[in-house]
């Protein structure tokens, strides 16, 4: 009887460890076991993104060339392939007003839009298309970056913006010469829209609205006699064989950016937000595509082509500065006010980072 008792004692003490043993194994595990790398759930940093990228840049652009694609490459070799990306250039999915749009409801999920051109939707991001003397895309970047930061961020509540800027300096250039205010008067004059619609009118010409694939026929054929649009995008539409008269005066720019979609930014992990903060901060700078040396050298091509830039004499400038400070400056200003919003208060910031750039402003009103 003392035997049998004894090997029941042993068996039911065997019976307790194994139970014990496999409630040990279906227990939850603590929070101090290492991550497990087995998915993106598990894991969010090991998650990978595919950006679709659009612009209305055309493919063979500096923009996309020297541009877009080293930045796009960039976020692909820091993140170690975890970024991957499609481009989709020159207005594949859309026409180049509707790129804010194109983004922000998520058909690509970064691209680069052009505010000027949807007048009235960001009426103080307009302020970057001032008649201001921008020499690269660089530094136009870090103006329109600083901007954002200080006031235009409310304009943006429903994207991520990656980087804001005002373009470089625009001229003016025509089918026949232009040296006076008089030679303007009556001329048909391709405009991209916003601050630059006014400075047209206020020399006396007609702006004229249309995309710039069109801009070349319409020159031919002497529908338009010129346009008002910056060195890269005049080289790029190959605008040199159908005007080669250009007056180096400012009519600033229009205002652009990078921007990404709110959704698509939210779902990316947080080290990869990281690099694309970092690269698209200012791609210009990063890859050199169209900053201060890449423009000269855009410069010189277009006058090799036979490109006649005339230079304004001082007392000539000072008429036209004169009227874009009346007529399109101080007239913004006015506007925003009525508006409600702070016009003449976002400007004089504007003008303070302009003045820590070494930017000239000729058509900043003397009497403020």
């Amino acid at each position: 009887m003392r035997k049998r008792g004894l090997w029941k004692k042993i068996v039911i003490a065997c019976l307790v460890l194994m139970l014990m043993s496999v409630m040990v194994g279906c227990a939850p595990k603590s929070n101090d076991s290492p991550p497990s790398a087995e998915s993106e759930e598990t894991n969010p940093a090991q998650g990978t993104v595919e950006i679709k990228f659009s612009t209305w840049h055309v493919p063979a652009s500096a923009e996309c060339t020297t541009v877009w694609d080293p930045m796009l490459k960039e976020l692909e070799t820091r993140s170690n392939g975890r970024i991957q990306y499609t481009t989709y250039y020159g207005g594949a999915l859309g026409a180049g007003e509707d790129h804010y749009d194109i983004v922000a409801d998520g058909l690509s999920d970064m691209g680069y839009f052009t505010a000027s051109w949807t007048p009235g939707r960001f009426p103080l991001t307009d302020v970057l298309s001032m008649p201001v003397f921008v020499d690269g895309k660089d530094v136009a970047v870090d103006i329109g970056n600083a901007m954002h930061e200080l006031i235009l961020y409310q304009e943006f509540e429903d994207v991520k913006v990656l980087n804001l800027n005002g373009c470089i300096q625009s001229y003016i250039w025509t089918t026949k010469p232009v040296r006076t205010l008089e030679d303007v008067k009556g001329l048909r004059i391709r405009s991209p829209g916003g601050l630059q619609t006014y400075m047209i009118q206020a020399l006396g010409a007609e702006p004229v609205f249309m995309p710039l694939g069109d801009v070349y026929l319409s020159m031919e054929t002497g529908d338009i006699d010129g346009i008002v649009t910056c060195p890269p995008l005049f080289s790029a539409f190959k605008l040199n064989e159908v005007a080669d008269h250009a007056v180096v005066a400012s009519f600033g720019c229009v205002a652009e950016g990078v921007v990404m979609n709110q959704n698509s930014w939210e779902k990316t992990p947080d080290d990869l937000k990281v690099i694309i903060e970092e690269v698209t901060e200012n791609p210009f700078r990063l890859t050199g595509g169209l900053n201060v040396d890449a423009i000269d050298e855009i410069m010189k091509s277009l006058a090799d082509a036979g490109v006649e830039f005339y230079e304004l004499p001082a007392n000539e400038a000072d008429r036209w500065n004169a009227l874009f400070a009346e007529k399109v400056v101080k007239k913004w200003v006015d506007d925003m006010e009525a508006e409600g919003l702070p016009g003449k208060e976002t400007l004089l910031m504007y003008k303070g980072e302009l003045d820590g750039h070494g930017v000239a402003f000729p058509a900043f009103p003397s009497d403020w």
